[in-house]
């Protein structure tokens, strides 16, 4: 018998099941006048948030939600979304945050699936939730956001508006911690691009300790100023929600992501941190320099979604802009591998700077492990730069699993890993990088290309804003290169040009076989969709290289 464990139990002096919204109420207790939610004219205090929270939580319980129970929201970056992160699992109700750009019959199935029994949604997406609702046989009440600041077309779903609905709720609701801190907080659905999105579940203490974690590994002061860039529907929006409250930080709305709105946001409110995908990056970078006057004060940024080129790492450096490449999946609450950035790197060269920041890099503070191994027998790949293998996580910032999908969850966590699908490698100093998604390597004449090594080239031409590499069938080869290429307004570029751009950089086989110039069609997280490129690569024809 272990004497360390006789008359030493868990009791409720000792142990409280951990759970982010246990920070909404410190930020309120401890610094209530502080500035919390800017929106518009709206400014809300952080002891105004938290009465806020608790009326929607209160309200829900009226209304028959309890533990267990799913309620969906259809918002953007809004005062209503932060509440919903707080009020919702008060109540021990399950968060099912939907993508604001899907379309009807993917709603209805994410309803449907997740057994939502109450949605929230703004008045922007009404027709769209209103096709949805038409759809399935379920009876799901609805609320709507009737948001003033939002002035476009759209009418209302349901038989009652938000602000009316949670003024019926009680400001001093008597919300508990969940009973388990394994009890599930979010349903979020991954945007597959064949068949059903699967449902990711994620759990209170998972989504606490990656909120604590954004604030370690960015080393995140007292009260930043957050710019909503970054959706709130993707991942939680990283656990933003929960991080800022942690810090008693400024949640700066933004209803729509458009680079003037950025840079005055940045200016008034003088922003100190954002997140999101290299495309907002982009968007921000290129901006017209008349947009990025007067702002004195340096900005944080975190980037996320695909390896971000070197040029733009550089190019955000250029303009006082701190970049932090960070890397995850739904399936680990968003961001959960970092790139550290070494002291010694400050004596490197720009370009060897940003090479070395452009690789996705070590686990979160409170992540247990992220490596590569090799799939096939689970034993991790030489750390040499080269070996490809599956880059893997495991630790307790990882999902509970897929909902009603126990193949899927079994497969995803085969030989005691979460298996993510992207292809990567493991440099000496630890690091890892991302080679590829699986379905995204290009194998010609057997030779295996990895997309993103392209798409580095191509980004490093000034005339491109955004590119992407996929597969194009070949008779000789079985499949080459095919670029995809945005250029900057203004901009003008030949296929041939941009193909004696890539063979100074890239090995013969490796250079692109055809170039395609044309707005990229993106996800509403700014992600380049390589389904619908893929589709279009089986009609392209190929070039003399």
């Amino acid at each position: 018998m272990n004497q360390f464990d006789i008359g030493l139990d868990r009791n409720q002096a000792n142990y409280t099941p951990l759970t982010p919204i246990s920070f909404i109420e410190r930020a309120a207790s401890v610094y209530p006048q502080r500035l919390a939610v800017i929106h518009g004219r709206l400014r809300l205090n952080w002891a105004q948030a938290y009465e806020r929270a608790r009326r929607l939580a209160s309200a829900l319980v009226r209304h028959g939600i309890g533990a267990g129970d799913t309620v969906a929201v259809m918002l953007p970056n809004t005062p209503p979304m932060i509440d919903a992160h707080f009020g919702v699992p008060m109540t021990g109700a399950v968060l099912n945050t939907l993508n604001t750009r899907l379309d009807a019959d993917s709603i209805a199935f994410m309803l449907e699936h997740g057994k939502a029994r109450l949605v929230i949604v703004d008045r922007e997406f009404s027709s769209v939730m209103r096709a949805a609702l038409d759809k399935i046989a379920a009876q799901i009440t609805v609320v709507d956001v009737d948001d003033p600041e939002y002035d476009g077309p759209g009418e209302r779903c349901g038989a009652i508006e938000y602000e009316a609905f949670i003024m019926q709720g009680n400001p001093e609701f008597a919300w508990q911690n969940p009973a388990d801190e394994w009890n599930a907080i979010g349903l979020n659905y991954t945007s597959g691009t064949t068949g059903n999105p699967k449902g990711v579940v994620v759990h209170h203490r998972g989504a606490y300790l990656n909120a604590v974690s954004n604030v370690l590994v960015w080393s995140m002061p007292h009260h930043p100023v957050y710019l909503w860039t970054l959706p709130m529907f993707h991942c939680n929006g990283w656990c933003f929600p929960w991080t800022v409250a942690a810090q008693a930080g400024v949640n700066v709305c933004l209803r729509r992501v458009e680079a003037a709105a950025i840079w005055n946001a940045i200016r008034d409110h003088k922003v100190s941190h954002y997140c999101g995908a290299p495309i907002v990056q982009s968007l921000i970078l290129h901006a017209p320099p008349e947009l990025r006057g007067g702002i004195t004060h340096k900005v944080a940024a975190m980037v996320a979604g695909a390896a971000p080129p070197a040029s733009m790492i550089e190019g955000m450096e250029q303009i006082g802009f701190d970049l932090t490449h960070v890397y995850g999946l739904t399936e680990v609450y968003g961001p959960a591998v970092v790139c550290e950035k070494q002291d010694e790197w400050d004596a490197v060269d720009i370009g060897e700077r940003a090479r070395l920041n452009a690789r996705q890099g070590v686990r979160y503070t409170l992540q247990e492990a992220v490596t590569v191994l090799d799939p096939q027998t689970m034993e991790q790949v030489p750390a040499d730069g080269e070996t490809i293998g599956e880059i893997m996580f495991r630790g307790n910032i990882t999902m509970k699993g897929y909902l009603k999908n126990e193949a899927a969850t079994q497969e995803a966590f085969a030989g005691g890993w979460f298996h993510s699908g992207d292809l990567g490698v493991l440099h000496p100093d630890g690091y890892i990088k991302i080679k590829d998604r699986s379905k995204d390597i290009i194998i010609s004449g057997g030779e295996n290309i990895s997309s993103i090594e392209v798409e580095d080239v191509l980004y490093r031409h000034p005339a491109v804003l955004a590119a992407a590499v996929v597969a194009m069938p070949s008779e000789k080869w079985g499949e080459t290169p095919c670029a995809f290429v945005e250029l900057k307004p203004g901009a003008v570029l030949t296929g041939q040009e941009m193909i004696a751009h890539c063979k100074k950089h890239l090995a013969g086989f490796k250079v692109p076989r055809a170039v395609v110039f044309d707005e990229l069609p993106k996800t509403s997280t700014g992600k380049i969709q390589k389904f619908e490129l893929r589709a279009r690569a089986g009609s392209v024809s190929a070039i003399d290289v």
